[in-house]
């Protein structure tokens, strides 16, 4: 028996020394963390979307714009809908109504800024830089990760890709309009539409109020776009999320869902 009792301490040293303790590299969560790559996520959507920067030079040529002066306006303002908007009043003479529709358009940036403020902790005269790179596509990349630093590494590698291959698709968009002819010939103005709804739809896919407010949203867009200018449909369309937020319950503490990334 006392051979038996001094063996136990043996065992259990034993015992603790080839357990693998439970930590980063195991269990399914880590599984899942290992495939997420946010760098890669933002550079495939950053290339993807930033070729339709072929569609406005062409288009900014074509209303009457200089090609330095489309790759200008690719530069400083980077943001494709109020640049089309532009563009395409400058085309037809109403430029106060365009800079108008463009500004409408833009300010939605202004609550995606705010929602990632904290998220991407970004300090002194970066906020600049960061605040040029607030835009649909890295918004949605940096909301979807599991992680802040996640978050800001998606949110970084989305800006660069997506910043460089637009101006420099403007730049050859414009530059090459006469001689490639109309982009929507090779489909290049689908591009961006598609990347969104490949982007959106798992979302889509997790139960109805998501797809009743996607539904509700395309509705609006679509019964406003006859009646109102450029960019105020889409405007319009953004109060479905706030129906769907109304129908959707408070879960009650511990029983709802993991949160999303939150700023540390």
């Amino acid at each position: 028996m006392k051979e038996q009792a001094d063996d136990q301490p043996r065992r259990a040293a034993h015992a603790a020394a080839t357990t693998r303790p439970a930590g980063r590299g195991s269990g399914p969560a880590a599984g899942s963390q290992r495939q997420a790559n946010p760098a890669r996520d933002g550079m495939a959507l950053g290339l993807a979307v930033g070729t339709s920067g072929l569609a406005f030079g062409a288009a900014a040529v074509s209303s009457g714009l200089s090609p330095a002066q489309a790759c200008v306006l690719s530069l400083l303002t980077f943001t494709g809908a109020s640049q089309f908007a532009l563009a395409g009043a400058a085309a037809t003479g109403g430029l106060a109504a365009g800079v108008a529709g463009a500004v409408l358009l833009g300010s939605r940036n202004t609550l995606y800024g705010l929602r990632l403020a904290g998220l991407l902790q970004v300090r002194g005269p970066g906020r600049l830089l960061a605040a040029q790179g607030v835009i649909d596509e890295t918004t949605a990349i940096a909301l979807a990760q599991p992680t802040p630093a996640a978050a800001r590494t998606g949110f970084r590698a989305t800006f660069a890709t997506l910043y460089l291959t637009w101006n420099l698709a403007t730049l050859v968009g414009a530059v090459g309009a006469g001689k490639l002819g109309s982009p929507q010939t090779y489909g290049l103005d689908v591009v961006g539409p598609a990347a969104f709804l490949a982007l959106i739809w798992p979302r889509l896919r997790a139960g109805r109020t998501e797809r009743g407010v996607a539904l509700l949203g395309a509705a609006i867009a679509l019964a406003a776009t006859p009646f109102l200018p450029p960019g105020v449909p889409v405007i319009l369309a953004a109060t479905a999320a706030l129906a769907g937020a109304l129908m959707t319950p408070v879960p009650e503490p511990g029983t709802g869902p993991a949160p999303g990334p939150v700023p540390r």
